[in-house]
């Protein structure tokens, strides 16, 4: 009996950790929480990915009735979560008016927290930015010290523009490590000492009490930024690789960050690769992110260049103070130096060569390139196509694009401010589990 009990308790866990994350039912109980229904979300979530609509559109894209629809506008003008538009110019016929998301009623906050860095923005729930901040820091600090500069940043920001804590309703979170999106805490990140386990949602709402905090890994977060406002918006099937101090992927399935059953998917940067000797901070050797990342990238630029390889690269060296970054290793391969060349090559059939088993596995539409090695430029893309295209099936590269984040350094923060939006919304209890209006 006991060990039957222990049985269910463990497949509640694992049901509930897949639908409802336990913050998502401790955010229904927030002060002037919004609550719709399934038909209500629906609309709302077209709205936010395409912008202003008709009600004709509306239609176009669900199976509803206009009626329906009509119901469904009305309620949510009604809630003020939409608002009608001026209507457009005039080109003959009936004006159809447009519904787009009320931006006034309230704030959500896009947090981007770097291995080396802070960058961060607030926005309305239309999407639209008032304020921007980026400041160099180091997650290495310790999440006492890095969530309260973050924090105290928000606040100081929300009092320049005359508002209030309480103005601020949701605030993403991206942090590189592996998360527990059911619980919203870092699980053993490997360059994160002091934030395995550490509550990050309770922390946050003791400065702002009225937001719903969600966490989440910083590649998620990117890829959501590039389906919204990137080269990725309009893509269901996409991943999103981040090459920086480490490598990551995030994965958009149907439309959606594909997380799977413990938050950790897209982890491919701990992907044995090679025989190397070097030990990666997870604990293991030759992973992707230890022979391809950025430090990876200068740290074998810089030996060869000390082995009488690269006169152009020991000028960078020496220039900065000897230390060489991978950005140095991409301005000298632009200046035709072939140590620095060959190096980008290498990295980039490395982390082509990972990809290409990820579309053989997943065949998504596109692969997009982001984090700061991306800005090596086209010579580290064209090597990744080239492993991908050789080692992939050719149907599921027959339509595949790879190619370069839009949203280039801005991916973290509009991802943030977008994950907050997608929980900013309750479904009502009653009709939670139908399909009815």
């Amino acid at each position: 009996m006991g060990n039957m009990r222990e049985i269910l308790q463990k497949k509640s866990k694992s049901i509930n950790s897949l639908g409802k994350p336990i913050w998502l039912n401790q955010a229904e109980s927030l002060p002037d929480r919004n609550f719709i229904t399934n038909s209500e979300k629906k609309l709302i979530d077209l709205v936010r990915k395409h912008g202003e609509f008709t009600k004709a559109d509306l239609v176009s894209y669900t199976d509803y009735s206009r009626t329906k629809i009509s119901s469904c506008i009305d309620s949510l003008l009604n809630k003020k979560i939409l608002v009608t538009n001026k209507n457009t110019e005039y080109s003959g016929g009936r004006r159809s008016k447009t519904f787009s998301l009320n931006g006034k009623l309230g704030l959500v906050a896009g947090v981007d927290i770097g291995a080396t860095s802070i960058d961060l923005g607030i926005a309305d729930f239309s999407g639209e930015f008032f304020a921007r901040y980026m400041e160099p820091a180091s997650v290495k600090d310790g999440p006492i010290k890095i969530l309260g500069r973050v924090c105290s940043l928000l606040e100081k920001i929300l009092k320049e523009h005359h508002l209030s804590n309480e103005n601020l309703k949701g605030i993403g979170i991206g942090v590189p490590g592996p998360v527990d999106f059911s619980i919203g805490t870092l699980i053993s990140p490997p360059i994160m000492p002091g934030w395995d386990s550490y509550p990050i949602i309770q922390t946050v709402q003791q400065w702002f009490p009225a937001a719903n905090v969600v966490v989440d890994n910083d590649v998620n977060v990117m890829a959501l930024g590039e389906i919204n406002q990137g080269a990725g918006k309009g893509v269901d099937n996409l991943i999103f690789v981040k090459i920086g101090t480490g490598i990551g992927a995030g994965i958009i399935c149907e439309g959606k960050i594909y997380r799977g059953s413990n938050g950790c998917a897209g982890d491919i940067g701990h992907i044995g690769v090679n025989s190397s000797d070097t030990l990666c901070p997870c604990g293991n050797k030759g992973c992707l992110e230890t022979v391809a990342a950025g430090p990876a990238i200068a740290e074998r630029s810089l030996k060869g260049a000390q082995a009488g390889n690269s006169p152009i690269l020991l000028k960078h060296y020496e220039k900065n103070g000897n230390v060489l970054h991978a950005e140095d290793v991409g301005n000298a391969a632009r200046e035709g130096d072939p140590l620095a060349i060959e190096v980008i090559r290498e990295s980039g059939q490395l982390v082509g060569d990972v990809l290409a088993s990820l579309v053989n596995f997943y065949n998504p539409e596109m692969i997009v390139i982001g984090g700061g090695v991306s800005n090596l430029g086209n010579l580290l893309l064209s090597s990744i196509r080239q492993s991908v295209l050789h080692r992939s099936l050719p149907l599921a590269t027959r339509n595949l694009q790879i190619v370069f984040s839009e949203t280039g350094a801005d991916a973290g923060v509009i991802g943030a401010v977008n994950l907050a939006m997608d929980y900013m919304f309750s479904l009502s209890t009653l009709n939670a589990n139908s399909n009815e209006y």
